[in-house]
């Protein structure tokens, strides 16, 4: 290339730079100069994150359940951690090296101006050493963030539910970015299930920082800051003094009880035992702790209110007598002999009595097997699984708490699956009258079957939250459920309900529970347990002629329901309508005398 060329190339070349570099310059100061100031600005500010209150937890009559405590978290802002001070802060925080090199992993690809927990909960000595090293410990700080506080007496642990660290997998599947390495999480129980409701709004507050990572003041005097806003509150349909009452009825056990309000579906108790200290959850949850729920053979953390699989025994044929007349094989005054055994196939099916030609009311009365052995195969099984998903078997029930089963009601597609089409007989269907076999139900689809009974064919979905409440206006919002009125002719329902009122108020099989205070009907079962003892179930309602409780107790490996579900069952009624609190039934029901 001769001199001219080249001395033209370097020409050309040296414009082409002057021009990109003007180009920039213009773009920079004229074009888009906002874009560029904020991410200058993003480079010297320093945001502090405000944990605002969650909302807080009141009981059907105004009575504080869960609150909240001010609790010391510390926090390190990696861009300004100086990692020779590792050792320190280990040891001040009784943690290694390792665990704080994961944490300090972790905020990879995140903004490093802004401060992220490492520990929560921790001892004031930790913040008073803080405070006094601040030049020693640099990117070290501490926030105050709000904690639980449970002032009750009573511990509600499956229903309220708790929350913990948000996980690294959670992180990753948020639709948005509100959640950070650190926060909380509503995990189980109410807090979960609203937890987008309970959370509020974070606050932000902006710092000026010089070159060295120094605090100047607050960014425009303050005014780009933005305050926290605490989580929506919850009126819960519980009532506190039931729901202590039952949970010290249950001490001792293992099992699950539910009430229900029959006219709206509200949740007055929910219990489940053995049951954990929510306090384990509320500051720092230490792993020893942590592994001993979760390894613990009782399992204190399942939900036995909601996510049982047990066989109802008993307490499940008023579906069959229910679906049988609806569908027009029985007619209100038919009967059904009941010799004392049924035989079917090469099998004997055994009754506890012979009742001789009974009608629906007398069966339920005296909870007659054979009657309900012949009755499930008129009705078939196409039928009964029909029936049964009308009253919530099979279902969710769409409780507002996430921990919930299905539960188990057999079908044709069911067995066809299970055992092939030709590898099953009617025989399977003969134990589904009487709630045995595969059927596998919970406490709570229990409740609400109780409930529909009681008012004659209308299924309120079953709720623990009434009321959404702002904290800042006070403003109730009620929250709204399905209904649906099942297509039942309400005459068939007064059959059944005569029934369950003579099990209670005649000589059926829970007369021992009868009271003068207020008349009860209800339903006993005990349910075979291949693994033990059989499961104590009992179902009622009350008034009898205006039923303002439906309640469900099942007691795993208890043996006959009228002899201990029964007798828990009554008190509860009898403690929501009049306040009746004995406590020396409650020591010599639960078989806990300390």
């Amino acid at each position: 290339m001769d001199l001219s060329k080249r001395k033209n190339f370097y020409y050309i070349f040296s414009f082409a730079i002057c021009f990109i570099i003007a180009g920039r310059l213009v773009q920079l100061q004229l074009i888009n100069p906002d874009k560029f100031d904020k991410d200058a600005e993003r480079n010297s500010v320093k945001t502090i994150v405000t944990t605002p209150a969650r909302g807080l937890f009141f009981d059907r009559n105004g009575r504080l359940l869960v609150d909240n405590k001010p609790s010391y978290s510390v926090t390190v802002t990696k861009k300004e951690f100086d990692t020779t001070r590792m050792p320190t802060i280990c040891s001040l925080l009784g943690i290694d090296e390792q665990y704080l090199r994961e944490e300090l992993k972790k905020i990879e690809g995140t903004n490093r101006f802004i401060p992220t927990r490492i520990m929560r909960d921790v001892d004031f000595r930790v913040i008073s050493f803080i405070e006094e090293n601040r030049e020693l410990l640099k990117g070290i700080d501490y926030s105050i963030d709000p904690i639980r506080l449970y002032p009750t007496d009573f511990r509600g642990s499956h229903l309220i539910g708790y929350t913990k660290e948000i996980s690294q997998g959670s992180l990753k599947k948020q639709q948005n970015d509100y959640y950070k390495q650190g926060d909380l999480i509503g995990t189980t129980g109410l807090e979960a299930g609203y937890e987008n409701y309970l959370r509020g709004e974070k606050g932000y507050e902006f710092i000026l920082q010089d070159s060295k990572g120094r605090e100047v003041g607050p960014l425009n005097d303050g005014n780009n800051d933005v305050k926290a806003v605490s989580g929506y509150d919850l009126v819960l349909s519980i009532d506190a003094e039931v729901q202590k009452y039952a949970e010290n009825l249950l001490k001792g056990r293992t099992g699950g009880i539910v009430a229900i309000d029959p006219t709206n579906g509200e949740v007055i108790c929910m219990v489940s035992k053995p049951d954990y200290d929510l306090n384990y959850f509320s500051g720092k949850l230490s792993p020893e702790i942590w592994n001993s729920l979760n390894t613990d053979p009782d399992k204190p953390l399942f939900n036995r209110a909601t996510q049982t699989r047990y066989p109802p025994g008993s307490t499940y044929k008023m579906v069959s007598a229910i679906a049988s007349l609806q569908e027009g094989i029985l007619k209100p005054n038919s009967t059904i002999p009941c010799e004392g055994s049924f035989r079917f196939g090469d099998k004997v099916f055994k009754d506890h009595g012979a009742f001789g030609s009974i009608t629906i009311p007398t069966s339920i009365e005296h909870s007659s097997n054979v009657f309900y052995y012949k009755l499930v195969l008129k009705i078939g099984l196409d039928n009964w699984t029909k029936y049964g998903r009308m009253f919530s078997f099979g279902n969710k029930t769409g409780i507002d708490i996430p921990e919930e089963t299905k539960g188990l009601l057999p079908s044709t597609e069911y067995y066809n699956k299970v055992y092939g089409p030709k590898g099953w007989t009617q025989g399977y269907v003969v134990s589904l009258g009487i709630g045995q076999g595969e059927l596998g139900v919970s406490p709570l689809q229990m409740a609400v079957y109780t409930s529909i009974l009681a008012n004659s064919g209308t299924f309120f979905q079953p709720h623990l939250v009434r009321f959404l409440k702002n904290p800042n206006t006070g403003e109730l919002t009620p929250v709204n459920y399905k209904r649906t009125e099942l297509p039942v002719n309400k005459e068939y329902f007064g059959l059944v309900q005569k029934g369950m009122y003579l099990v209670v108020n005649g000589n059926g099989t829970a007369r021992g529970v009868r009271t003068s205070e207020v008349s009860i009907s209800g339903k006993t079962g005990t349910a075979q347990n291949p693994h033990g003892r059989d499961h104590s179930w009992f179902i009622a309602y009350a008034p009898s002629d205006n039923p303002k409780i439906a309640v469900c107790v099942m007691v795993e490996n208890a043996g006959f329901g009228a002899t201990v579900a029964a007798p828990i069952a009554q008190r509860i009624i009898l403690k929501y309508l009049f306040g009746v609190n004995d406590e020396s039934d409650v020591k010599e029901i639960s078989g806990h005398t300390d």
